[in-house]
């Protein structure tokens, strides 16, 4: 999909903006992303508010392989925008609509969250070598223990 077919899609929900990511595009209004065009797929930004709804029309969330660690992952607030919308600009500027009130909500809750504190990383202390048999500190001690060894007096 090109910069202008998507433009023209949503041009019945309003002026958007399209900025490269991933493999494919963001779609924002005012800065809040609310759709990614990634594969040949749009996928609208989804809440707990809209979440029945694209389940009622039995697609799909955003998946992909990792490469790292091998497996599937899902990306749960990303999904598939119905086929369907594609021949209908109304409905699809209502869905985007929805999209963008969840993208908001997002960013309001992301913003009430308290800030996590960076942690600090504790600098190991020197660490003192620790002696593998007690030492004398005086040469009569290291000649009263010769003396034990040996079996007493001379």
């Amino acid at each position: 999909m090109d910069r202008d077919f998507l433009i023209e899609l949503f041009s019945a929900f309003g002026p958007v903006s399209l900025r490269r990511m991933f493999s494919g595009y963001g779609i924002s209004v005012d800065g809040i992303t609310f759709a990614l065009v990634l594969r040949g797929a749009i996928f609208l930004k989804v809440d707990d508010q809209t979440l029945p709804r694209f389940e009622a029309e039995g697609v799909r969330p955003f998946q992909y392989e990792s490469r790292s660690r091998g497996r599937t992952v899902t990306v749960a607030s990303y999904w598939q925008m119905p086929d369907r919308l594609y021949d209908d600009p109304e409905e699809l500027a209502e869905w985007a609509r929805l999209a963008l009130g969840a993208a908001e909500r997002g960013a309001v809750a992301k913003r009430a969250r308290p800030k996590r504190r960076k942690r600090a990383t504790a600098k190991a202390a020197p660490s003192k070598p620790v002696p593998s048999k007690p030492k004398s500190t005086t040469a009569k001690a290291a000649n009263k223990a010769k003396k034990a060894k040996r079996g007493g007096k001379r």
